[in-house]
């Protein structure tokens, strides 16, 4: 399970990551969670940004991790590319 991106705010650390068998998928996407949570959401990220499932996130949690992969979108979709590919992918670590 590569984490794509590390995002920490003052109250929370945010895990963006792909699974194993993603790579059996072909429309990029993205799970999600922090520390405790167990279901993660899933977010597609092409053709456009759309929560898949929340899992155990709160709508408001969802709607701010949604504004992240937005921000963040075209970098998700070049670990992406790169997952596909079967190469190396490198954690993106951001902090507000």
């Amino acid at each position: 399970m590569p984490k794509v991106l590390i995002y920490a705010t003052a109250k929370v650390i945010w895990t963006f990551l792909f699974y194993g068998t993603d790579n059996n998928e072909n429309r990029a996407h993205v799970h999600v969670g922090k520390a405790g949570i167990v279901d993660l959401g899933k977010i597609w990220l092409e053709p456009e940004v759309e929560v898949v499932e929340k899992g155990e996130l709160t709508d408001k949690q969802m709607a701010q991790i949604v504004e992240v992969v937005k921000k963040y979108r075209k970098e998700l979709l070049e670990q992406w590319a790169k997952f596909k590919a079967g190469e190396k992918v490198k954690s993106i670590k951001v902090k507000e």
